[in-house]
């Protein structure tokens, strides 16, 4: 037991004397694992699960630390080295941005408001990589810490949640909500003096704040694990191949109430997830019809699928938009037309 307690306390001091003299080496490292972690997932779908898992392990132990590390210090009686407690949550932090990141790289619609959601995410990948700024600015103050932490397991609950238990967007958008407000619930907590009567339902009113606020933006925040991989516009489609005609992205209002139009869409969805989506048609920001459909996932060109709309407003001429969204609201792509007037 004693040669298995000095072994311990021995790599526990090489590990601390490491991260100390080679901060670089830690963050490249984190910044590594995270990226691999995404690409092992995308070329094998088998190795998802496994790898939301452990995933979902670090941030457990991150939120268990303060319990593991006097755990330790009971068991045997060694104290854990600051600065391998803070690698520790650095680390955490860096695997779980970069290896959300490029799921959210991808879903994110660039000309929409998830572009705000998107570069957030990028800022903070960044500021993990950085020592001088994640420890010297951001650790020292408690309420930004507390809200990167919190983003940050957000992101990680809404790419993982489908993985994982295979969720669709809005339980899994709900879930990591609820997860991120509970596990920020001891951070708030230092926010407000001890002994207060009022302590309890100012906290619950502050997390019922934050939830409402989350939820009314939720159109910003990207659907993780949905990929729009093509969408067309068309007056023609092959049924039997799938596949649409000609693009089009200007049309006569005549041949529009004449022949309909076609949105033809594929998206990507992760392997057994089963997913309702609705093409809305908006004229000039104004919605006029919505289509339901549902899709199925585990297709490498996303699943392919579409909604033929013959019945136009008598004025339809305009700017127009298909937005393809989720159930809860999320917005997976969009394009744009223009109904032009008959000519003479």
């Amino acid at each position: 037991m004693k040669s298995v307690k000095a072994a311990l306390l021995k790599l526990l001091t090489r590990l601390a004397t490491l991260v100390q003299d080679h901060p670089g080496l830690m963050a490249a490292f984190g910044f590594a694992s995270g990226l691999a972690s995404f690409f092992l997932v995308e070329r094998n779908e088998s190795l998802a699960q496994m790898i939301a898992v452990l995933m979902l392990l670090s941030w457990a132990w991150l939120i268990l630390e303060r319990w593991l590390r006097l755990g330790i210090i009971k068991r045997f009686g060694f104290k854990m080295p600051p600065a391998v407690m803070r690698f520790a949550t650095q680390m955490v932090h860096q695997e779980s941005l970069f290896f959300t990141l490029p799921f959210f790289l991808a879903a994110t619609t660039w000309n929409h408001g998830q572009l705000v959601f998107t570069l957030l995410l990028i800022t903070c990948a960044l500021i993990s990589l950085i020592d001088p700024i994640y420890y010297n600015w951001l650790a020292p103050k408690r309420g930004l810490f507390v809200a990167f932490h919190a983003l940050t397991l957000f992101a990680v609950l809404l790419v993982v949640s489908p993985l994982l238990l295979n969720l669709d967007t809005g339980q899994s958008l709900v879930l990591a909500l609820v997860l991120a407000l509970l596990f920020s619930l001891p951070s708030l907590k230092g926010f407000i003096p001890s002994g207060r009567w009022w302590r309890l339902p100012l906290i619950s009113l502050m997390l019922v704040v934050m939830a409402t606020g989350a939820w009314q933006i939720r159109s910003w925040i990207p659907p993780a694990s949905l990929r729009m991989t093509e969408i067309t516009l068309s007056q023609q489609m092959d049924r039997e191949l799938r596949a649409p005609g000609d693009s089009i992205r200007n049309i006569e209002v005549a041949s529009l109430h004449r022949d309909g139009l076609f949105a033809w869409t594929a998206v990507r969805a992760p392997r057994g997830l089963n997913e309702r989506i609705h093409h809305l048609w908006l004229l000039n920001g104004n919605e006029v019809d919505r289509i339901t459909l549902d899709i199925v996932g585990g297709r490498d060109q996303g699943y392919r699928a579409w909604t033929h709309k013959l019945n136009f407003p008598v004025n339809a001429e305009g700017n127009w938009q298909v937005r393809v969204v989720t159930d809860s609201g999320q917005l997976i792509g969009l394009t744009r037309f223009t109904v032009e007037p008959a000519s003479e």
